[in-house]
């Protein structure tokens, strides 16, 4: 009996699953339509995500909202993550105070223009609150991604660029955690404020230090053992772990999966983690901005209409003013503060973020989110024309400008760069506190953990107390005794001692760290042992810090030269050069990747010229995990070498077009256009060389495989072989090359 073919049985599918199907599908079409347009994909995420919303009946639309807030919020923890393993922690320290004070001006100026413009619109404290937040925070993914299409991230002010972008992601992680407790408290109270910052620095140091300690060994020891399936798992279950611990001390889970990204950043193994992960990134990222699409209300658009446009207006010029304004004071030129100010003319994923925050708080209207939504759509459109005509705007302006005012900013421009002096006693005093500072959360933390978590599984054995109290203490002495002894600045420290004034402060200095490390013993024995028994173990334990100095100094330095190589580790490894050191002048370093289809691959750098042609000196060459620092005339360069050149913003464009003019047609051949042919010599150029001097090979990627002289035939003649007026060549391979080499 035969089987119909077709039933009307039916397969349930969840709902999610076919709102993910429609999501990716908008999501093609959209980067096939803007990527053909020559627009931001993350504008065409949104417009997808506009016509296949529930708001817009044309096309085919996801069933539920849920759904979509469910993506949406898995977009941005992957977001995240990979934000994180872009711009680490470490790097924030880098940035230097010119990324710092371009990103806290800029932040300062648009937290309180959006926060007045909020109320010139009449709307609620709250609603302007986190307007002004949502307009303070440019869009890294936008700006990266503009740069790459218009080819100038070489360029010297785009170092600026992303260190100011650094800077405001971690003050836009900053800003969630403080606008989170604002809403829940809903008043401005100081010291919930202060609690919250408080806690914030204490969880954020707790995961660094232990992230640094623990993962890259972890990675280091199982690097025989992982393939890449293995290490995109690994590195995906580290992030939705920090996840988990940041949403369950109450932070978001967005910024647990920054810090870990932050973390393995600092590992040898971030690149190949970051290669691995951006296919996902890509994906979730597309996911996120789609969903964020569909959450935009078109009513909401029409009557806020208004709105939007001044915001839109707000936006791009506050930007622009306020960071070129920054730039200015942290001492960069007029034309490099114009560039920087331009480029961050947008806002994006984070405001996207703090606007989804305020909604799913129920403290901000309804009518925020699409508006943001809006005005990052229109500015994400405009931002590649902003960074484009940013440096003809910055040449008008210096050619309006009167000279004397272009005089006065290059005074203190080169001014600036020099006022780095420190006094001996601020630098003790820095490191004092910073000792004590570390520390002390170190040690806190071991003292929280011990007590939530070793106390209960010990605590119902014998002398199950006194174990947990001895485990701990074994744990703390090396921190204590780098607490209370280690010692700190010791050349500032022993200048300041020949001074007697200064004597008695560095006495009190020492002595109050030696107080805060017995306060610590106390704090960790009173939860285990009562007061009596509490001061009798405080005196063993200050016995036995005594009695063993050595053996815990021994153990605390293994502990921090194990900290430090793996903080160290990649920057060690890659020996990365400072890119700023050229500063006062308009040179700068700038890298590039020899491409595999090059025809400078093979060639020695004395053969390539690129001093004498175009003028840059190149600084080092990396051939996978060797470096090869100023490399000397009969250095060859290899298909994918990463070179550092040194070149100014001209010379360094001069140099991407050289190696673009140098990049040989990857065309797909088929078997016609590989073809043997025969060419007689008569007036060519190379009459008189050999087959070697004449580059037929080099040039057409052909082979000669035969030659007719005098009526002699010579099948696969030597390279040293002389042509000559009158010969017949064979030659095999590309046909138009080759042809038009002989024409």
């Amino acid at each position: 009996m035969l089987l119909p073919l077709f039933t009307n049985t039916t397969i349930h599918l969840p709902e999610l699953i076919k709102d993910l199907g429609l999501i990716l599908v908008t999501a093609a079409i959209a980067v096939l339509v803007f990527r053909k347009l020559k627009q931001p994909l993350v504008l065409g995420y949104l417009v997808a995500g506009f016509l296949a919303s529930p708001n817009f009946n044309f096309f085919p639309t996801v069933q539920g909202i849920h759904s979509i807030e469910v993506w949406a919020e898995i977009g941005v923890v992957f977001l995240l993550f990979s934000l994180g393993l872009e711009f680490s922690f470490k790097k924030l320290l880098k940035v230097g105070g010119t990324a710092s004070i371009t990103a806290l001006f800029q932040i300062i100026t648009m937290l309180v223009l959006g926060y007045y413009v909020g109320k010139l619109m009449g709307w609620e404290n709250m609603n302007c609150i986190f307007l002004g937040v949502i307009l303070s925070i440019s869009s890294t993914t936008i700006i990266l991604k503009a740069f790459d299409e218009l080819g100038v991230k070489s360029k010297k002010f785009v170092s600026n660029v992303i260190g100011a972008l650094i800077v405001q992601d971690i003050v836009a992680i900053l800003m969630m955690v403080l606008l989170s407790t604002i809403a829940v408290s809903q008043q401005f109270s100081g010291s919930e404020l202060f609690k919250s910052l408080l806690k914030l620095f204490f969880f954020l140091s707790i995961w660094f230090i232990s992230g640094i300690f623990f993962i890259p060994t972890l990675l280091k020891k199982l690097k025989k053992l992982l393939t890449d399936e293995m290490l995109l798992i690994i590195s995906l279950a580290l992030c939705l772990v920090m996840v988990i611990f940041a949403a369950e001390v109450g932070f978001s889970p967005a910024l647990g999966a920054f810090i870990m990204g932050s973390i393995i950043a600092e590992t040898n193994e971030a690149e190949h983690i970051e290669h691995l992960v951006k296919p996902v990134k890509d994906l979730f990222g597309a996911i996120f901005f789609v969903s964020v699409g569909m959450l935009i209300n078109p009513e909401t658009l029409v009557i806020y209409a208004v709105p939007v446009m001044v915001l839109t207006i707000v936006t791009i010029f506050g930007q622009s003013i306020s960071s070129t304004i920054g730039t200015l004071l942290s001492g960069q030129s007029l034309k490099q503060s114009i560039q920087t100010g331009m480029s961050l003319s947008q806002i994006g994923e984070f405001s996207f973020i703090i606007a989804t925050l305020g909604a799913s708080l129920k403290v901000t209207s309804d009518f925020l989110y699409p508006i943001v939504v809006a005005v990052s759509a229109v500015t994400a459109f405009t931002t590649p024309f902003m960074i484009k005509f940013a440096t003809p705007t910055a040449d008008f302006i210096e050619k309006k400008l009167p000279k004397k005012w272009i005089k006065k900013i290059e005074i203190y421009s080169a001014n600036s760069q020099a006022i780095k002096t420190v006094s001996t006693w601020q630098i003790v005093i820095k490191a004092y506190v910073l000792q004590v500072a570390l520390f002390s959360i170190i040690i806190f933390a071991i003292i929280l953990l011990s007590k939530n978590f070793l106390l209960p599984l010990l605590q119902d054995f014998i002398y199950g107390n006194s174990i947990a109290a001895l485990i701990t203490f074994l744990v703390l002495a090396p921190f204590l005794w780098a607490l209370s002894l280690k010692r700190v600045a010791r050349n500032e420290t022993q200048e300041l001692l020949k001074n007697k004034k200064y004597y008695g402060p560095v006495i009190v200095l020492v002595l109050l760290r030696i107080c805060i490390a017995l306060l610590f013993i106390g704090m960790m024995l009173n939860n285990f042992f009562s007061p009596g028994v509490a001061l009798l173990a405080f005196v063993i334990s200050i016995a036995f810090m005594m009695l063993f100095p050595k053996k815990i100094n021994t153990l605390y330095h293994k502990i921090e030269n194990r900290f430090i190589t793996n903080l160290n580790e990649r920057e060690n490894t890659t020996q990365k050069i400072n890119r700023n050191n050229l500063s006062p002048w308009d040179g700068h370093m700038a890298n590039f990747t020899i491409n595999a289809e090059s025809d400078l691959a093979g060639k020695t750098l004395e053969e390539i010229k690129i001093r004498e042609n175009i003028g840059v000196n190149i600084a080092f060459i990396k051939r996978g995990g060797l470096h090869i620092y100023i490399p000397t005339k009969d250095e060859k360069l290899y298909p994918n070498d990463e070179i550092s050149i040194i070149g100014t913003d001209l010379q360094v464009k001069q140099f991407s077009d050289y190696l673009e003019a140098h990049k040989l047609e990857n065309e797909k051949t088929d078997e016609s256009e590989i073809a043997l042919q025969q060419f007689e010599l008569i007036e060519q150029s190379f009459i008189g060389k050999t087959i070697k001097e004449s580059k037929i090979r080099e040039i057409t990627q052909g082979l000669v495989v035969g030659i007719e002289h005098n009526g002699r035939r010579i099948l696969n003649p030597e390279s040293n072989l002389i042509l000559s007026k009158n010969d017949i060549v064979w030659v095999v391979g590309d046909k138009k090359k080759i042809k038009f080499f002989f024409s």
